[in-house]
């Protein structure tokens, strides 16, 4: 029924909100900003280097607003960026932003893999399928919407 489905609808976007909140607040406590978090937790992730749009892809981030953040990275010394081909960037950690990931983006990934690896493995398979049938739904009809 509608309003059941209503009801949810707001529960889980009252979740994703509160998840999104919680990592922002991460990145406060670990004196990043919201995109240096998504960057460097991506390349350490990675292992240390990956092409830029795979950053833009993990992300969910622009182009633009990770072109931004890179920058200051790049002038911190934390990061270093190459063109890898015609049109593509890859990104790696410098010695001292390995250091920096480690220090801040590391230890919130290993509080992710504790979480999900205390989860029975087909709790966790099932979360992560019906996660990405949400996305490619979404992500489908979302081409259908124009004002």
């Amino acid at each position: 029924n509608m309003t059941q489905q209503s009801k949810q609808l707001r529960r889980f976007n009252r979740l994703v909100g509160e998840t999104d909140a919680v990592y922002h607040e991460l990145a406060n406590r670990l004196g990043l900003s919201d995109s240096a978090f998504q960057i460097l937790y991506t390349l350490r992730a990675e292992g240390g280097a990956c092409p830029l749009r795979d950053i833009c892809a993990f992300s969910g981030l622009t182009k633009q607003t990770v072109n931004s953040a890179l920058r200051k990275l790049e002038a911190e010394g934390s990061v270093t960026t190459e063109s890898s081909g015609a049109r593509h960037k890859t990104v790696t950690l410098t010695p001292k932003g390995a250091e920096l990931a480690e220090k801040t983006v590391a230890k919130v990934i290993e509080i992710e893999n504790e979480i999900l690896g205390s989860w029975p493995a087909e709790d966790l398979e099932k979360y992560i399928r019906l996660t990405e049938e949400f996305l490619v739904s979404v992500r489908a009809r979302a081409q259908e919407v124009h004002s």
